[in-house]
């Protein structure tokens, strides 16, 4: 038996150019490779049922191919679970988002009615104060002209009667004067 193990192995050793040996080429020679796999199965297995073999090969090829198929299945579902979840947390922050730029918008719309506001009653303000500034200005210099003018008026008064009074029209001015006072203050009480 091992001369014929060792004739099978010496066939792999043999020159390629015009004589037989196993060709490695999976595509081309598959069916050659199967038979000699098949033959070495049936001269070594003598006691062992081909049929069976090649059954419980492809039995738990199948059942690999099954397992693989299941799981692809499993992933695909958990894959496709997984896109549902994101597509409606996706939806979920895109809703966010408008409400964010809505909430924004309007936010910005109304801090710029604030800002208009807030300026116009600053200039209204400001309006106001320049009006009161300009008021008391002119009062004050009214004030001013009216006092200077009291003072012209007074002192060219003075200069009048001072030359025109004499003594005796002095000390008459005065008592008229002192009696105007003493009928106010009884008038008073």
């Amino acid at each position: 038996m091992k001369n014929v193990t060792d004739s099978f192995l010496s066939l792999g050793h043999w020159p390629s150019a015009g004589s037989f040996g196993f060709n490695t080429d999976i595509l081309s020679t598959n069916l050659i490779n199967l038979s000699v796999v098949l033959g070495v199965l049936i001269f070594f297995g003598k006691g062992v049922c081909v049929s069976c073999l090649l059954s419980d090969l492809l039995d738990n090829r199948k059942q690999r191919i099954l397992n693989t198929i299941r799981n692809s299945e499993e992933l695909r579902g958990g894959a496709i679970e997984q896109l549902e979840k994101a597509r409606a947390c996706l939806r979920k922050v895109e809703m966010e988002a408008d409400q964010f730029r809505v909430n924004g918008y309007s936010e910005i719309e109304r801090e710029k009615w604030n800002l208009i506001n807030s300026t116009y009653k600053t200039l209204e303000q400001l309006e106001n104060y320049k009006n009161e500034t300009i008021q008391f200005e002119q009062q004050r210099t009214i004030n001013q002209v009216r006092q200077r003018v009291f003072q012209q008026a007074l002192q060219g008064a003075l200069g009048t009667l001072n030359s025109c009074l004499n003594n005796e029209l002095h000390l008459r001015t005065i008592s008229v004067n002192i009696g105007m006072l003493g009928s106010m203050k009884e008038i008073t009480d």
